[in-house]
């Protein structure tokens, strides 16, 4: 972060960290329960949420002098679903089946509660590049939690990262796998999601007292 003054480099390090958008602000929950099952899509999603959030934290800071008080948020919604229709369109052309696999889940990070707060908390107040910063900041620390979440689902529900057999036998019919391992289908259910980010707050409180709400 040489290249950058603290005052800024706390814009990336903070959401990691102590003001993670999900762990302490409890943003974005939804997603984090609803694709995490797998670990390419937890990663395609938040690869797609940190185009989205970045970019549109810029357009949103170079319009903010132009932009009525009063259809702000109108506008703040076109610029964010148009972003969205540009990541969905990629994920067709050259990640076709994936994009089946997250299919409306895509459309719903229009409604991310991450995007929408940070351009109206940040953006519309503060110039291109710090608004740049603070969205690469939340959307790594969004997409943190949903590639810790989506590793130990996967990793634990299915045997396998990335599809690719990491516990077990995935081949015998047995229903024994030559590491003894036998796959959790529990894991992958949508409730799993919520306990795995229960057990990071749970950590970063623990590591962190400060964290702790009286």
């Amino acid at each position: 972060m040489g290249l950058l003054s603290k005052k800024d480099a706390k814009l990336i390090l903070d959401p990691l960290a102590d003001d993670n958008p999900i762990t302490i602000q409890v943003l974005g929950i939804c997603s984090a329960l609803a694709i995490t099952a797998e670990l390419q899509a937890s990663l395609v999603m938040a690869i797609s949420v940190i185009f989205v959030l970045g970019v549109g934290n810029v357009v949103i800071s170079l319009m903010r002098n132009i932009i009525p008080s009063k259809i702000r948020i109108i506008v703040q919604l076109i610029v964010v679903a148009t972003l969205v229709i540009i990541v969905d369109l990629v994920l067709k052309a050259f990640a076709y089946e994936l994009s089946k696999t997250l299919s409306v889940f895509v459309g719903l990070i229009i409604t991310n509660c991450i995007i929408m707060g940070r351009f109206e908390a940040f953006a519309l107040g503060n110039g291109p590049w710090r608004a740049f910063l603070d969205g690469i900041g939340n959307a790594l620390g969004y997409g943190v939690i949903l590639i810790i979440v989506g590793f130990f689902r996967e990793l634990l529900g299915s045997g396998t990262l990335f599809g690719i057999p990491v516990l077990g036998d995935p081949i015998a019919k047995t229903g024994l796998y030559a590491t003894g391992y036998e796959n959790n289908g529990f894991m992958i259910m949508p409730p799993m999601a919520l306990i795995v980010v229960g057990i990071i707050i749970w950590v970063q409180r623990s590591k962190n007292k400060a964290l702790i709400e009286d």
